[in-house]
């Protein structure tokens, strides 16, 4: 970033906007716990996991905001103390938290990719960097959890930390938590999330009599295995965990990939 002052704070005309919440985490505090720019650094000089460049007040909404260096990416924070929290969601799918659970209840801190990460597209290596930073601040005082806003999820802490170390660290895609699956009421199953890093999302339909529970295992197979391999352009014949035929069917226009069983 061109005029980068080491930790200097200054004042910042120009910074994330709210299109790019999408691309964001939100870290929800109990009220009036939200950590400042010290807390992170702090953090920063204890764990030794990233870096605090840029720090300052953003002149539009008077939210204070930090710029986070990981791995060689920039992400931005907005919200933190004492300027004003930022918005968060009202509702989304829980994972690791009582049903009672009120995000609105809490304040919101916002951490995303900086502008110049965003702007070709998002891939996966920076999400999964994101989520990793996100993972990393799981540790702040009174965090109550983490929500992965393209999907939204919303998780405990210790959920969302564990599911993305285990990905970095070469196990499954957290599909429960960097997605969700909602069941439909034809019986099918909708991914929500999937397309950040797909660009599709999923929809699988069950078999006749199929139990929804063995439905939700396949599908969270299949999230991870479009995560790795990327979108799919045209129609593909893949052999399912238990050796039944699936077919999997782009709908390029709206964004769907179908599953089914059967072949080409």
């Amino acid at each position: 970033m061109s005029g980068m002052r080491g930790l200097d704070t200054i004042a910042l005309e120009h910074r994330p906007a709210e299109s790019r919440i999408d691309h964001a985490v939100l870290l929800l505090f109990a009220p009036g716990h939200r950590p400042d720019v010290q807390a992170l650094r702090d953090l920063s000089r204890a764990e030794g996991q990233f870096a605090i460049t840029l720090d300052g007040v953003e002149s539009e909404d008077q939210r204070v905001w930090l710029e986070l260096l990981a791995n060689g990416l920039a992400f931005d924070m907005s919200g933190l103390a004492p300027g004003k929290p930022f918005s968060q969601l009202s509702e989304g799918h829980l994972f690791g938290l009582d049903k009672g659970f009120d995000p609105a209840a809490c304040e919101a801190v916002v951490l995303r990719p900086g502008p110049h990460l965003t702007s070709g597209g998002m891939m996966v290596p920076i999400l999964r960097c994101l989520a990793w930073v996100a993972a990393q601040l799981s540790v702040l005082p009174q965090l109550r959890a983490i929500c992965w806003q393209a999907a939204r999820t919303i998780c405990a802490p210790d959920y969302f930390h564990g599911g993305v170390m285990r990905w970095i660290e070469g196990g499954a895609f957290p599909g429960l938590g960097l997605t969700a699956l909602v069941p439909q009421p034809d019986g099918s199953i909708v991914s929500e999330g999937l397309a950040l890093f797909t660009g599709q999302e999923l929809r699988l339909e069950l078999a006749a009599g199929e139990d929804p529970s063995d439905g939700a295992k396949l599908a969270l197979r299949l999230v991870h295995w479009l995560v790795e391999n990327g979108r799919i352009a045209s129609t593909q014949s893949l052999t399912g965990p238990s050796g039944e035929a699936l077919l999997l069917e782009p709908d390029i226009p709206r964004g769907i990939v179908r599953v089914r069983r059967g072949f080409r």
